[in-house]
């Protein structure tokens, strides 16, 4: 009866060993696989990660290139904003300056314009003024021996003869003209006389100009005689 039942326990715990070890060897050969798994896995992950980290590197490098090319295309941008602020300062200058210069040049020809009629008007006047002396001329020629001639620079030459009895074809002569204030102006008196410039000063004074005349042939004649 004990030997049946250590039989019967022998037999037990062989079963159990077998079963154990069975098991053992079932689950070392599942961890074995699980690990291999694993392992492949890990190393996918890892090729994943570093195709994910290159990839990564790369946009970074891209990032930075394009951040770099954004500060240059930046301060080419504020070069030309500097160079277009300093060519429109530079314009409203030149404008400025324009401006001015052709307000000058405005100025300048309402002078002309003002001076030219000035002119315009005196030598009006020295004309009526000549034409009122040449119309005298007969006269102050029939009476005086008086020659009036027209020459350069619009003056009126006064010759003089029969002054002198011992040559009565002997000139004495003296040039005028209408200053631009329009005021006689006596010069280049033959012989000389020098009363000249006092009859010059009466003349303005008084206009009276067959006075002057008569003066001036005076002081020849007084000239011929001393």
């Amino acid at each position: 009866m004990m030997e049946d039942e250590l039989a019967r326990f022998d037999k037990s715990i062989n079963e159990f060993g077998n079963k154990f070890r069975n098991t053992f060897s079932d689950t070392r050969c599942q961890t074995v696989g699980l690990r291999d798994v694993f392992k492949d896995s890990i190393e996918a992950l890892a090729e994943k990660l570093s195709v994910k980290l290159k990839e990564e590197e790369q946009m970074i490098e891209m990032f930075l290139e394009y951040q770099n090319q954004i500060c240059r295309q930046n301060k080419l941008i504020q070069e030309k904003k500097d160079a277009l602020l300093k060519l429109i300062t530079e314009v409203k200058d030149k404008k400025q300056e324009m401006e001015v210069l052709t307000a000058k040049i405005q100025d300048l020809k309402e002078e002309y314009s003002r001076k030219k009629e000035t002119i315009s008007n005196a030598n009006k006047a020295n004309k009526e003024s000549l034409k009122r002396l040449q119309k005298s001329a007969d006269l102050y020629k029939d009476r005086l021996g008086l020659e009036i001639r027209k020459i350069y620079g619009n003056k009126l030459q006064f010759i003089f003869t029969s002054i002198d009895p011992n040559h009565p074809e002997r000139p004495f002569m003296f040039s005028l003209h209408l200053n631009e204030a329009r005021d006689y102006e006596v010069s280049d008196s033959a012989p000389h006389l020098e009363c000249l410039a006092e009859f010059q000063e009466n003349v303005r004074k008084t206009n009276n100009f067959s006075a002057f005349i008569a003066n001036v042939r005076k002081a020849f004649t007084a000239m011929v005689y001393n």
